[in-house]
Order: structure tokens, then sequence, then C-alpha cells
């Protein structure tokens, strides 16, 4: 289990028809990788999530309780041919395009529970809560089924909160330590897909 790369975004107008109420509204879900495999640059994690990583809407992103969005490198296939298939473009995502900080390989929402920790190079987290995506997701990915596909796929990535700060690298090799268990992350997902099927859940 290692870390692949960390990505961050800046507040930006987000431009899509994929809300009745908006045509464009502030995001920071537009991430690029600033530490990769083949260029892995030291960052700093402090306990607000990545240094210079910013986040539009407090109530829903950041804050100590979601400093870090962690996404499985995994579920990009998924994506590339949902994507290639629906918007009949080819289509090939980058790290950060799924909105994350960190890219990571080897872990699933399925291995991963509530209160579990990662211990990610020297530092580290726990394990809050599943991402739910929202009507920004469909814009960012130009696809107003995407929220939804996530929610069913259960391919949604976690967040986590800051519990040591320092540098991380590309390339971090990851350890879990097992919290209660009670509940991973795809059964919260579950919870969430059975919770509605509505579809303003995600639209």
């Amino acid at each position: 289990m290692r870390l692949l790369s960390i990505s961050i975004g800046k507040v930006a107008p987000l431009f899509g028809n994929h809300h009745p109420d908006y045509k464009s509204v502030a995001s920071a879900i537009h991430k690029k990788s600033i530490s990769t495999l083949e260029n892995p640059l030291s960052v700093e994690i402090n306990s607000l999530g990545v240094k210079g990583d910013e986040q539009a809407d407090l109530s829903v992103h950041g804050g100590l309780e979601k400093a870090i969005y962690v996404y499985p490198a995994e579920h990009y296939a998924f994506w590339n041919e949902l994507l290639t298939r629906e918007t009949k473009k080819p289509t090939v995502l980058e790290h950060g395009a799924i909105g994350e900080n960190f890219t990571i390989e080897g872990l699933l929402e399925t291995e991963v529970f509530i209160g579990d920790k990662l211990f990610i190079g020297d530092l580290e987290f726990a394990v809050v809560k599943l991402r739910e995506p929202c009507f920004k997701f469909n814009a960012k990915l130009a696809y107003k089924g995407a929220s939804k596909a996530m929610v069913q796929s259960g391919f949604c990535g976690w967040y986590l909160r800051v519990l040591k700060t320092g540098t991380l690298a590309a390339g971090a090799q990851i350890t879990i330590i097992p919290g209660a268990r009670d509940i991973s992350i795809a059964q919260q997902n579950q919870k969430l897909f059975q919770k509605g099927n509505q579809s303003d859940l995600w639209e």
C-alpha cells in the first residue's frame, strides 16, 4: 500500500449545466498533482490538510474532520471507461481528477473502517467518513450521472483527519491500524445508496 500522488486545488468558478439553480459555482475540485512517483516532492501536511489546498464550501469539504480526501487509483479504470462511453470522448483521467488530495494504491473502501488509523510515511491520520458526491462532481467530469455512478459503484473514497503533521512525498508506504471496525467505508456508502434512491441526493 502506498501513496501515488498528492494533489491540491485553488477555488475558482466551476461551470456546468448540471444543477437547475447554478450556472457557475465556486469550487476547488480541480486538483493537480504536486508530488508524484516521477517527481516525489515533499509537501507540508498540517491539521487542515495539504498546504496550498483550498475548499470553497467548508460545510462539506475541508476543516479538521475532512482535511484530506483519499481516493484509490484502482477506480480510475472504471471512470475512464464510463466517461469514454457516456461522453463519446476518449478519457484518461490524471490523478487528482476525482478531487482527491491523496491518490493511493492497495487499499479499498471495503478494507477501510471508520476510526481506523493510517500511517503514511511518518504521519498519522484517522479515517472519518466517506465522500458524498454532489452536482459539482457532475460538472467537474462533464457528465450528469457522475455522482450517481460514484454512489452506485461504491467507488467513493474517504476523508481523513490529520493526527500527526509533517511532510509527505509520493511513494510513501501506507500502514493501516484497525479501530473498532463497526462500519466500513463501503458499508457507509451502501447505507447512503439505500437511503435514497433519491436522485436529488446526487444531482
